[in-house]
């Protein structure tokens, strides 16, 4: 019997690799994303947090210029604070080989700044802390903003540098924004985090996503994540495939649409159903290889 013993910065990139790998050896799937958080490149800016078992998360709150200040000193760096994301990639895509594409992703300035300036998921208080930032220091959120968009782009081509062939980004909470300030506040930092994914590997696809909340559901603004500079538009499952289709730029993939409670509880072949239903809105055939061919 051997016994081996690793530490905890060993066994960290060990469970990501196997986590990530579950459904690929499953089920055969065409990609593999990278199992992590969009909360992980924090503490090397000179953010921790806490998760509890439950799932609720706590951070020291930044809402002052002082706070920001601190965040800049942090000077942000991936090669050096995040290796063990490098690590999980580049293994990753070392064990599926040419049989599957290499996800990486990052959450967006707004989504992340809504974490930092209300220390916590606001979600459970209707984001009243980022609201309140907004009407009365609207410049201070757009330091914090202006610095996270330069630190997360730096972060998705780390990903890329170390095997991510795809970068998916999420700006999960900014549909609870109403269109004028997610215009202001959310997507002049998406289009710079992609714009500096694109300069440094400019054939790396990306692709966006955007939860449906309060402004967002049924594609309120998806003529917004179009324009961001994306290759492809994640779609929640509160619009119609087949409608988006028409409405969106022809160029423009997308791919989603599922609805994951649906997923999540069935039954089987409801799942199916759905599933062909998103399918043959996509004009795709049914059938793993010539939808791969035709994506």
């Amino acid at each position: 019997t051997e016994i081996y013993t690793l530490s905890l910065h060993d066994a960290l990139p060990i469970s990501a690799l196997a986590i990530s790998l579950q459904p690929w050896e499953a089920y055969g799937v065409d990609g593999a994303i990278l199992f992590s958080d969009i909360l992980t490149p924090l503490p090397a800016m000179g953010v921790d947090f806490q998760i509890s078992e439950g799932g609720a998360i706590a951070i020291e709150p930044i809402r002052t210029e002082a706070d920001l200040e601190a965040l800049r000193a942090a000077a942000f760096d991936a090669t050096t604070a995040c290796p063990f994301v490098g690590e999980v990639l580049g293994k990753l895509r070392a064990e599926v080989g040419t049989s599957a594409t290499v996800l990486g992703f990052v959450g967006l300035p707004f989504t992340l700044a809504s974490y930092l300036v209300e220390g916590k998921t606001g979600t459970t208080s209707g984001f009243a802390e980022v609201r309140k930032m907004r009407e009365t220091q609207p410049e201070l959120l757009h330091g914090i903003l202006e610095l996270l968009a330069e630190n997360i782009g730096a972060y998705a081509c780390y990903q890329v540098d170390h095997g991510a062939q795809v970068i998916q980004v999420f700006d999960s909470w900014a549909g609870h924004l109403p269109e004028d300030e997610y215009l202001t506040f959310a997507v002049p930092y998406q289009k710079k985090v992609i714009a500096a994914i694109k300069a440094k590997h400019p054939d790396t696809p990306v692709i966006i996503y955007m939860a449906p909340d309060v402004h967002s559901k049924d594609g309120q603004f998806l003529d917004h994540l179009a324009a961001t500079g994306a290759d492809c538009v994640s779609l929640d499952y509160t619009v119609d495939f087949g409608d988006t289709r028409t409405k969106l730029p022809a160029n423009l993939v997308l791919q989603g649409n599922l609805d994951p409670k649906l997923l999540r509880d069935g039954p089987l072949d409801a799942i199916k159903e759905a599933t062909e239903k998103i399918l043959r809105q996509g004009n795709c055939e049914i059938g793993r290889a010539s939808c791969r061919e035709r994506v």
